[in-house]
């Protein structure tokens, strides 16, 4: 990612921290809407579900410029998630979620040049964890 695109993601989840729990809420509603097999996969407290996943997506927002902090982290966060019963074809869903959230939630400051950053930073973090995933079910 460019020091641009870094620049957007954070000024934009920094838009979205305010409305965490409703763009959360949001989030699964839109996951769930495209794929609703995909509920199986969650258990408990959607609501804690939600303050993890804006904790996690915090986290990998502050890291973007350090990508040797990072990756580690993505990496044992996709070999859990294939534990769940992620499969590749569902960071797809999850990407198209996320964009969609996005969108709604921060309206017209979701710029074409927003949602690229955004783009970008789920290609990375997809990519590496599922890549993670694949070399954990190897090992096991």
């Amino acid at each position: 990612m460019t020091p641009q695109q870094i620049d957007l993601v954070r000024s934009s989840f920094a838009l979205v921290q305010p409305i965490a729990h409703p763009a959360a809420a949001l989030f699964y509603n839109h996951l769930f809407e495209a794929d609703p097999a995909l509920r199986k996969l969650f258990r408990g407290d959607m609501a804690q579900q939600g303050e993890r996943l804006m904790t996690m997506i915090g986290a990998a927002v502050g890291l973007l410029d350090r990508p040797a902090t990072l990756m580690p982290v993505l990496q044992q966060l996709g070999a859990r998630h294939g534990g769940y019963g992620v499969v590749d074809a569902h960071y797809a869903t999850v990407g198209g979620a996320l964009l969609l959230t996005l969108e709604q939630g921060l309206g017209e400051a979701f710029t074409p040049e927003t949602r690229a950053a955004w783009t970008a930073m789920y290609g990375i973090v997809s990519q590496t964890m599922i890549a993670a995933s694949k070399e954990a079910a190897l090992a096991a």
